[in-house]
């Protein structure tokens, strides 16, 4: 875009569009018109092409190298139910998409651990039931049960369904990037934070910054308008052109920046994610403004 209003500009050919009606008011239109189908094109790919491609890219690697883990111990995952608190812990997600080495705590409201369950593996693809495979069941007794010297009580499963709000692509945020997820994926995960007293600041900041993403097309594009202004004598259109490739860069830094900075600081998360795009629409609204003033 930066080249072309430069060159535009270096033949006058701005200039007599210019003197032939094109206002800056139809000038600005007529290039968010294009940033508009560009917001499009980055929402439908970043939304929904690049998630799928990049969870089949994993499994990919799953199938050859392993097990997709984070760390020594796994994933941890919290949720709250109607009579109790539970902790989960998932070693891996296999090729397959099944979770492996599960651990269960359910915990009462005076936090003593009353169950826990270990599992080999898990089909975790059906919503609201998990079917945990090798599992094995451990009931504790109550406070009042252990005083009368009542044993822990031990059931074996080759199958057991257990029923939870967790789903594949909560533990796929905790074991792969969060930016793997979905703009609606990465919502219903920050909605589970929040209900389980959660900090899901990272995961807002994530959010916010898909949905912002696509704007920052129209950012860019509008930054390219105030160089269909510049006058040129003798050429000079590769410095203008690395000085817009060097501003697209700095943005992109930026919002990452600010993003970090964001969840450090406990900012408001929608600002820190937007601030990157106010701020330099602002600027090139501005210099657009004084372009238009001045020449």
């Amino acid at each position: 875009g930066v080249f072309v209003m430069a060159r535009l500009a270096q033949h006058s050919e701005f200039t007599v569009l210019r003197m032939g009606g094109l206002g800056p008011t139809r000038a600005l239109r007529a290039l968010l018109s294009v940033g508009l189908l560009l917001a499009a094109l980055t929402f439908v790919l970043g939304d929904y092409l690049v998630p799928t491609m990049e969870k089949q890219q994993a499994l990919l690697k799953a199938q050859f190298s392993g097990s997709i883990s984070t760390g020594r111990t796994g994933a941890w995952l919290r949720e709250r139910k109607a009579q109790s608190t539970v902790s989960i812990n998932v070693r891996a997600l296999s090729a397959g998409g099944q979770a492996e080495g599960l651990r269960i705590f359910e915990f009462d409201h005076n936090g003593t651990l009353r169950r826990e369950l270990q599992a080999r593996a898990a089909d975790v693809s059906k919503a609201e039931q998990w079917r945990l495979q090798d599992a094995t069941v451990y009931d504790y007794p109550a406070a009042n049960e252990a005083a009368n010297n009542k044993r822990i009580a031990v059931q074996k499963h080759a199958h057991f369904n257990w029923p939870t709000t967790v789903n594949a692509s909560m533990i796929s945020a905790e074991l792969l990037k969060n930016n793997r997820m979905s703009t609606l994926n990465l919502y219903q995960y920050v909605q589970h934070l929040q209900a389980n007293d959660q900090n899901a600041q990272r995961f807002e900041i994530e959010f916010w910054r898909k949905v912002f993403y696509p704007l920052s097309c129209i950012v860019m594009v509008v930054l390219v308008l105030p160089f269909g202004y510049l006058h040129f004598r003798g050429g000079g259109i590769a410095g203008y052109v690395f000085l817009g490739v060097m501003t697209g860069i700095s943005f992109y830094l930026l919002n990452n920046l600010f993003g970090f900075i964001g969840n450090l600081n406990g900012w408001v998360p929608w600002l820190a994610a937007a601030s990157p795009s106010l701020l330099y629409s602002a600027l090139s609204l501005s210099a657009f403004g004084w372009m238009v003033a001045r020449r």
